[in-house]
């Protein structure tokens, strides 16, 4: 009896692993862009109870903005199988109302359970579809090989360094040479120096990011961290829904995309 539990026991283990494989991740992210496409989220590994999330408010993801075909002109993922968990980022800049979405999946067993989706648009931080969509094919996200890809705790401290720094500049920051931000549609490195165009100067005023969701792989060295973001929207003092996607190489910032949803244009600056 005890012996036919284990074996039980050993298979849903098993079972649970499998299906949180690199490859099996893949696929979701590619049925999920597909679906955006479509406008069709009949996704096989959909939950039929997902939770799902549009710019931090619990909508129906029937009524939410991937309800609609949307036309994809790229797209980037980030595949973490410790967490069982995926990051997407789309530019729809050639699409009738241009978007950039910015999408974090999480799994149990083999279900897409949770979806949390940041939906930039016109009147968002620095939007610009088309500036976005240009910058960020240029850059090269290929995959590091084995022996040179950083671990996911220093993956992590890379970016959660930088987002500290913006209000405690004793935070020391480890900022790649070159490195390029792209805000919004604003990149940093638009005459393409190679130098370290990445520093955030201190804010006036101290706050704190909350509210911090990770997503990372290391075989691209990348990460994902869905924030609360202060201070920028009046309107939202304790944070606005907020993206930081960034590469590391060698333990170093390379790039970083920040996507920010504001309740007024441009979040009244």
């Amino acid at each position: 009896m005890i012996y036919s539990v284990l074996l039980a026991s050993v298979g849903l283990a098993s079972q649970a692993l499998a299906a949180c494989t690199r490859e099996f991740l893949k696929e979701a992210t590619a049925s999920y862009v597909n679906a955006v496409v479509a406008g069709d989220l009949s996704i096989a590994a959909l939950s039929s109870n997902v939770s799902y999330l549009e710019n931090d408010v619990v909508t129906d993801i029937k009524a939410g903005v991937l309800s609609q075909p949307i036309k994809v002109d790229f797209n980037r993922s980030l595949h973490d199988a410790t967490q069982c968990a995926t990051f997407t980022e789309i530019s729809a800049a050639t699409n009738a109302h241009p978007y950039v979405i910015a999408t974090r999946m999480l799994f149990t067993d083999d279900k897409i359970t949770t979806i949390q989706s940041v939906v930039a648009d016109d009147g968002d931080w620095a939007f610009n579809a088309t500036g976005q969509l240009y910058w960020n094919k240029q850059e090269a996200w290929d995959v590091i090989p084995e022996a040179q890809r950083d671990s996911r705790e220093v993956i992590q401290h890379a970016g959660d360094a930088y987002l500290d720094s913006w209000s405690d500049g004793s935070v020391s920051v480890p900022y790649g040479t070159p490195c390029a931000r792209l805000e919004g549609g604003s990149y940093t490195d638009t005459r393409n120096t190679k130098q370290n165009t990445c520093y955030m100067p201190v804010f006036p005023e101290k706050f704190t990011i909350g509210n911090r969701r990770y997503v990372i792989d290391e075989e691209v060295g990348g990460l994902d961290i869905f924030n609360d973001f202060p201070f920028i929207d009046q309107d939202k003092p304790d944070g606005t829904p907020s993206t930081n996607f960034i590469r590391v190489e060698g333990g170093k910032l390379r790039y970083i995309h920040e996507t920010t949803i504001c309740t007024r244009r441009n979040c009244g600056l």
